[in-house]
This record gives structure tokens, C-alpha cells and sequence, in this order.
């Protein structure tokens, strides 16, 4: 049974995303995400300026008139959403944590390819597959995604980012439309990334609180892993422990960027307290400027 609750926050993202939907990413995300190609509509009789290549050998010689092949583009796409439902995703030092922040651009991405007919799949995955949702299409459909996406804890600890992208490997089948949502807190997961982001059309978005990246002054502070429970403590009055912790995680996105990079992985990295609209604008403009 679903609660009253939760009914309520459905509606207020599918408000909220549908506004956004309508009055910014609908072009932008028609124009981006065009379709698997051109595909056979019929046959016509051949005229003259017509390109030869074309021409149908088969029917042309069952007639014994010449007879070109027709072609249009095949808008429909598939697009999953492979949303990271771990434990990490419970931290917020702002209005939202990571994991509602994650479900509202997930919505909104779901509400953009539903508004161009295109069928919406969904994986929800901690260590490993929590839940999984056929792409569909329609209105009812990306509103038991969205339902989903806020329902759905996750039962296991850990993160895996592997299975999720393995996973998706086995269940679509076709090239399709990718977007990994995540704070990316893990590892050994690049060769299965590689793999996904050769046969499919792969966009990560990764998202950060901002007191991940700058912890505030309180003190000797101790740190928990709320995945794995291990801890440390850390005075966080100190610039020197402070400056080394920044250092270290620069290193570490500076790295991972450089990775993203070397194998042509689109990713934007998001911040719980900025308008996730712009940063998302600005990856759709620059995949309609590449392609």
C-alpha cells in the first residue's frame, strides 16, 4: 500500500519536473537524443536523380521496374535510468539529500523521454540489483519510475557499480540511452564502464554534497563510512588535516576525470546545493555541438 506521503511527493516532482520538462529540456533533449539511425519505411518506383545505391535488386527484378528502397529516421529510443540507491546517498548538509537530489533529475530525465515517446527503463542498484523496471512508455509508466525511485531502500550494503553496469549489459539488448546516476564512491567497476560505453550512449552524473568536499569546523570530528561502518576521527580545527583531506580528494576527481576523458565518457559532476537545470543544459548543448 502506498501512502498518502509518498503520493504527495509524486506529484510534487511530476509538477515540478513537468514545468521543466515543457519549458527547457524538450527541445534540448529531442535535438541531443535523435534516435538508433535510419530505418526501411517502402518501396517506390526509381526517378531519375534518384541515388542508385538504393535501388531494391529484389523487387526491382520481380517487377522488371526499378524500384528504390525508402528510408526514415527511427526516432523511438530506449533510455535507462541506473540510479544508485546505496547507503551514501542518505547524507545531506542542505534541504536534500543525495538520494531525493538524484530521484528529481532522474524524474525529470524520465518526464523528457516519455514527452518524445521514447520507452523508460529503470535500475535502482547498492552492491547489487535492488530493483529493476522494463522500459515502457507513457505517462502512468514513468510515474511508477518516479514512485520507484522514492519508495525503494536499498537491502544491502555497499555500493557496486560493476553489477549495475553488467547487469544492464544482459537487458538491453539494443544500443540505447544510458544515464548513471552516482556519487561514483567506489571502484573496479572501469572495464564493465568501457564495455557499457561502447555499445550504448552512456551519460554519468555524478553528485557531491558540498560538505563532502569542504567539511566545517567542528572540532575533532569522527567520519563513518555509513555503507561499510568503518571510521576515522579527524580534527577538522586543523588546517593541516583539513588541506591534506581537500588534496586528496581533488586528486582523486582530477583522476577520475582524466578516466572519463581518455574513453570518451560524458559525465557532469552536480552539486545538492545548486539548480541541477543549468549543469544538465549545458551537457545537452555540447553533445548537440559534438554531434
Amino acid at each position: 500500500m502506498i501512502s498518502q506521503h509518498l503520493l504527495k511527493k509524486v506529484k510534487r516532482i511530476e509538477i515540478r519536473t513537468r514545468g521543466l520538462v515543457n519549458d527547457l529540456f524538450g527541445g534540448e533533449y529531442h535535438s541531443v537524443f535523435k534516435g538508433r539511425g535510419m530505418t526501411f519505411s517502402e518501396v517506390r518506383e526509381y526517378q531519375p536523380g534518384d541515388d542508385i545505391r538504393l535501388i531494391d535488386w529484389n523487387v526491382t527484378a520481380r517487377t522488371g521496374t526499378p524500384f528504390i528502397k525508402i528510408f526514415e529516421e527511427e526516432r523511438e529510443l530506449t533510455v535507462y535510468l541506473l540510479v544508485d540507491i546505496s547507503a551514501s546517498g542518505e547524507f545531506g548538509s542542505n534541504q536534500q539529500l543525495k538520494r531525493e537530489f538524484g530521484a528529481e533529475i532522474a524524474s525529470v530525465l524520465g518526464f523528457s523521454a516519455i514527452k518524445n515517446n521514447d520507452k523508460v527503463g529503470l535500475i535502482l542498484f547498492s552492491s547489487e540489483i535492488e530493483k529493476y523496471v522494463v522500459p515502457k512508455k507513457g505517462k502512468s509508466h514513468v510515474l511508477r519510475v518516479v514512485r520507484e525511485l522514492l519508495y525503494n531502500r536499498p537491502e544491502k550494503k555497499g555500493t557496486s557499480i560493476k553489477v549495475a553496469l553488467d547487469y544492464l549489459l544482459k537487458v538491453a539488448k539494443r544500443k540505447s540511452v544510458v544515464f548513471l546516476i552516482s556519487d561514483f564512491l567506489d571502484n573496479q567497476y572501469w572495464s564493465s564502464l568501457k564495455v557499457v560505453n561502447r555499445k550504448h550512449d552512456l551519460i554519468g552524473i555524478k553528485l557531491y554534497d558540498p560538505a563532502e568536499i569542504k567539511l566545517p569546523k567542528l572540532g575533532l570530528a569522527k567520519v563513518e563510512d555509513p555503507e561499510t561502518g568503518s571510521a576515522f576521527w579527524i580534527d577538522t580545527s586543523s588546517e593541516k588535516a583539513l588541506k591534506e583531506l581537500r588534496n586528496q580528494l581533488a586528486t582523486t576527481q582530477t583522476k577520475f576525470e582524466k578516466e572519463s576523458r581518455s574513453i570518451g565518457f560524458d559525465l557532469i559532476s552536480i552539486s545538492t546545493n545548486e539548480d541541477f537545470v543549468e549543469p544538465l543544459l549545458s551537457l545537452f548543448k555540447m553533445r548537440e555541438k559534438r554531434n
